[in-house]
């Protein structure tokens, strides 16, 4: 018996060891985690940091975890590559505290024990939020150029703004109108006040009318929202008043049609029928109706000038029209026709703002298409930051 019992102890203890050999052995913890609120932030982020693993040479990475201090099992959260002993838990809640914990993941997959921050951490909410530095920056440029133009015009330099035809021909459309003893037709859209095309195209009126007044023409307003009709008849005034012609301007000659939208096209088409005016202006908001007018005015024969910033009414007045503004060109009336500093300033620096957005739509469809071609890991992430960091 004592025999057996010798040889099942040798042969335990010369096979043990062979069988532990295909084990393999967890990688080292790593240690002391500290969690500490992220500074610069609007209260959802957290920063981690820990001492590395013995092993990390040897390892796939860390992998970290979370959970709310009332929840009873950690949550992944992501997965960092060994070397890396800083990183940053963002969409956390407000004010909730939390626990994180890191363990050293071997190349098998196989996971230390874990190491757990001491104690829970609530994220807080600084003055500042320090992610958002790049919209600060973007937005001080923007209105910085535009207070800086606006301060060049004031200074009596002059702004070069490029020709824009349609507006450069409403003295030869109201001209033309005088000479031929005939009526000129404004048509504002179908848009009520709180839409911002009825209010270029009241800027647009006050020039047409000011010329008109000038020139001893007839100019009819008909609109289709008597708050349109009273700011109409207000500009149509005060352009009379400013070429000095008050006692010509005739209020009835700005008048309310009705809401129904056809129903006004119906009456403006049967105007321009039967009174042939030689020049129609369309400067507003429209929308069905765009094609019926333009065609109505194309068939007596006026000069036609057209303007607004619906893009699928644009083709229908390019069409039919004269002159047509396009999209900017109509909002930038105001500024073209009263050569006024300030809004030429204005729009200039409206202009560096747009460059700044052409060049970084640039900058990214290039890099996208680098990293395409070449796969590259370096132009990826400058792609990624411009567009999850700069642009967010």
């Amino acid at each position: 018996m004592i025999i057996r019992i010798a040889v099942l102890v040798m042969w335990t203890a010369a096979f043990l060891p062979a069988a532990a050999q295909g084990q393999t052995a967890a990688p080292a913890p790593p240690s002391s985690v500290i969690a500490v609120d992220h500074d610069w932030d609007d209260g959802t982020r957290v920063d981690l940091s820990w001492t590395l693993s013995t092993s990390d040479s040897a390892l796939q990475g860390y992998l970290i975890r979370k959970k709310a201090a009332e929840d009873a099992a950690f949550t992944r959260v992501e997965m960092v590559a060994p070397g890396a002993n800083r990183f940053t838990v963002d969409d956390l809640t407000l004010g909730k505290p939390y626990l994180f914990q890191v363990t050293a993941v071997s190349k098998d997959l196989t996971e230390s024990s874990p190491a757990v921050t001491s104690a829970p951490v609530a994220p807080t909410m600084q003055w500042f939020d320090g992610t958002r530095f790049w919209f600060l920056l973007i937005l001080v440029l923007f209105c910085g150029s535009v207070m800086a133009f606006i301060a060049v015009a004031r200074r009596g330099v002059t702004l070069k703004v490029r020709k824009i035809a349609g507006l450069e021909a409403i003295d030869e459309a109201v001209g033309r109108a005088t000479e031929m003893g005939r009526s000129c037709l404004f048509v504002p859209g179908i848009g009520d006040m709180n839409d911002m095309q009825t209010i270029a195209g009241m800027s647009i009126l006050a020039r047409v009318a000011k010329t008109a007044a000038e020139y001893n023409a007839k100019i009819e307003v008909p609109t289709s929202h008597s708050l349109v009709m009273t700011a109409g008849q207000e500009t149509v005034q005060a352009a009379f008043l400013a070429a000095g012609r008050p006692d010509a301007y005739n209020a009835d000659t700005i008048y309310y049609v009705t809401d129904e939208q056809f129903g006004y096209v119906a009456h403006i088409q049967g105007q321009m029928v039967r009174e042939k005016p030689a020049a129609c202006f369309y400067m507003g908001s429209f929308f069905a109706e765009s094609l019926i007018l333009a065609e109505a005015g194309n068939g007596i024969g006026a000069i036609q000038i057209a303007g607004t910033a619906q893009p699928a009414q644009l083709p229908f007045f390019v069409a039919a029209c004269d002159y047509t503004l396009i999209g900017e060109e109509f909002f930038a009336a105001s500024a073209y026709l009263s050569g006024e500093p300030g809004q030429i300033g204005s729009l200039k620096g409206q202009d560096v703002g747009k460059l700044i957005v052409a060049a970084g739509i640039i900058a990214g469809v290039i890099g996208e298409t680098i990293v395409a071609l070449t796969g590259s890991p370096a132009i990826r992430s400058m792609v990624d930051y411009l567009t999850q960091k700069m642009l967010t």
